[in-house]
């Protein structure tokens, strides 16, 4: 059985790092705000700061089942190059029978994800990240 990559952003204090400090890489580089002698040093920072971005945005590519969500929506990539994006205000309910997820959103969309090669616990625990963040916007 196949796994899922779980990445929750509102917990990843990681990342978020990885992220600023790309941004910060960027600003001083780009922009010259620290005068260094070898000028070669601002193009470097600002190469760094992009290769972080590259590594920051490239991250779902990186395992074939991957879900990364926060308190607004996810996106959800099951055998598939590109994944799906749902936010958690438009999900109207969701049903998980015989190894497929099933998502109708408020405008009558019907989105399903074949799940028979991923593992149960992995499928339970999509299921709750979604119940769980959908009731949590509708309250």
């Amino acid at each position: 059985m196949k796994k899922i990559h779980f990445d929750n952003l509102n917990k990843n204090w990681f990342l978020i790092t990885v992220l600023i400090l790309s941004i910060v890489f960027l600003l001083v580089g780009i922009f010259e705000l620290i005068p260094f002698e070898n000028p070669k040093i601002n193009k470097r920072l600002s190469g760094v700061g992009f290769l972080l971005q590259a590594l920051f945005f490239s991250r779902m590519f990186w395992y074939k089942n991957y879900i990364q969500w926060n308190k607004k929506g996810a996106v959800i990539r099951i055998n598939s190059l590109l994944g799906k994006s749902l936010s958690f205000d438009q999900i109207k309910t969701t049903e998980l029978n015989e190894k497929k997820l099933k998502i109708t959103k408020t405008n009558g969309e019907i989105v399903i994800f074949d799940l028979k090669e991923i593992a149960e616990s992995d499928t339970q625990k999509l299921n709750e990240i979604i119940v769980k963040n959908t009731i949590a916007n509708t309250v």
